[in-house]
């Protein structure tokens, strides 16, 4: 089982940068594929980025695609969401999800975090 805890969040003026933390509990961190998942207001949660167990790749929505970047440490064990070049439209809650693979994590994650405000004006 896996305890995901996110931080980071905040408020941002467009253009900027903001760096979102998951840092996870439990000892099988590095057998689960990774990923940031976030709801705007008013609308249903999407998927953001994914990462494999050992960082071999990464995926992205179109969305944001070139301005944010997945990363993971399993020493920590931890995974990262660097975001630039902030949109208002990137405004949302974020989450952090962990599941057994890569397809799964995308689609139906096993575990999820309580999630971090990040809020973009213009």
């Amino acid at each position: 089982q896996v305890q995901l805890v996110e931080s980071g969040g905040g408020s941002v003026q467009a253009g900027g940068s903001l760096r979102l933390t998951c840092a996870a509990s439990g000892r099988s961190f590095s057998t689960y594929a990774m990923g940031w998942f976030r709801q705007p207001p008013g609308k249903p949660r999407e998927f953001v980025a994914v990462i494999t167990r050992s960082s071999e790749s990464t995926g992205y929505a179109d969305s944001v695609k070139g301005r944010f970047t997945i990363s993971r440490d399993n020493a920590k064990p931890t995974v990262y969401l660097q975001m630039n070049s902030l949109k208002p439209e990137d405004t949302a809650v974020y989450y952090c999800a962990a599941g057994a693979d890569v397809s799964r994590t995308m689609r139906s994650p096993d575990y999820w975090g309580q999630g971090t405000q990040v809020t973009v004006s213009s």
